[in-house]
């Protein structure tokens, strides 16, 4: 009786399969990135005097291991809920409260002299203890930095009533790289009016070591 030849496996097409289901992998996984913050810093400026800044002028927050956020200006401390810092932040900023040559322009504060005197001069610092959560680092960055777009609005839009944008959406404009570059070069010279107008003086000092 003759022997049956075994069959073949065509394993011709195998690559082509392989190569296919590496295809539907590499577009259908999700690869987690981490967020950050956009944030471009200031030159340093070197200087043989010391800087003498008034207490009543920063805005001091501090935020906990325990994720609690305190507040410390015009001579008093609290603890202040993440929710309430952009409306205390812009309090702050917009205050108005100096006289003279430090009197500010365009703010609309209370002019309580005992909070900031205007916006060159108002700085906020935030300090964090090393074990605070980074989910509550971002939310506090993300106010702060909130607080000076609201303010930046505000003035851009007084600024360029013409235009009907916002700060923000001014800045998106700039940046996309479909805007014309004629309008870039106008758009520029106008965000840098705001900027000097209501600069972001934003100082993080090093973090505490937890106990």
């Amino acid at each position: 009786m003759a022997k049956r030849a075994a069959p073949e496996v065509n394993a011709g097409s195998m690559a082509d399969i392989a190569f296919l289901l590496l295809i539907f992998f590499l577009v259908t996984t999700t690869i987690e990135t981490d967020s950050g913050l956009n944030r471009k810093l200031p030159p340093m400026e070197e200087s043989e005097d010391d800087v003498i800044i008034k207490e009543k002028n920063i805005f001091q927050l501090e935020v906990n291991r325990s994720n609690q956020l305190f507040l410390k200006t015009g001579g008093e401390e609290k603890i202040i809920e993440i929710k309430d810092l952009r409306k205390a932040a812009v309090s702050f900023l917009d205050n108005g409260g100096g006289a003279g040559d430090n009197a500010c322009q365009y703010c609309q504060g209370e002019k309580n002299p005992r909070s900031s005197d205007n916006f060159q001069k108002a700085i906020i610092s935030l300090q964090n203890d090393r074990a605070t959560h980074y989910d509550t680092y971002i939310a506090v960055q993300n106010e702060i930095i909130a607080a000076y777009n609201e303010l930046r609005d505000r003035e851009f839009k007084k600024a360029n009533p013409s235009l009907d944008l916002s700060f923000v959406e001014a800045s998106n404009a700039y940046s996309d790289a479909r805007t014309a570059p004629a309008t870039k070069a106008k758009l520029k010279v106008k965000l840098q009016e705001i900027k000097d107008r209501v600069p972001q003086i934003f100082s993080e000092a090093e973090p505490k070591k937890s106990n």
